[in-house]
């Protein structure tokens, strides 16, 4: 199996590009929470949201992109 047939057996859903946008949405979700002045639960996950996105990213940036062709 060469790493071209190796690409192809990822769904596309898993795929760098899909990933990583959920991945920067929780980033931006975590900070959002960080700093909204309403309501205390919010405050209170907003490290672990933004912790969570960060770990994310670093392991979807592994991941293969898309095979279009």
């Amino acid at each position: 199996m060469s790493a071209q047939d190796n690409k192809t057996a990822w769904p596309r859903w898993l795929t760098r590009g899909p990933m990583e946008t959920l991945a920067t949405v929780l980033i931006a979700l975590g900070f959002i929470m960080m700093f909204q002045p309403y309501l205390k639960v919010l405050y209170t996950y907003s490290f672990i949201t933004l912790l969570a996105g960060t770990v994310m990213f670093i392991i979807v940036s592994k991941f293969p992109e898309a095979n279009d062709g």
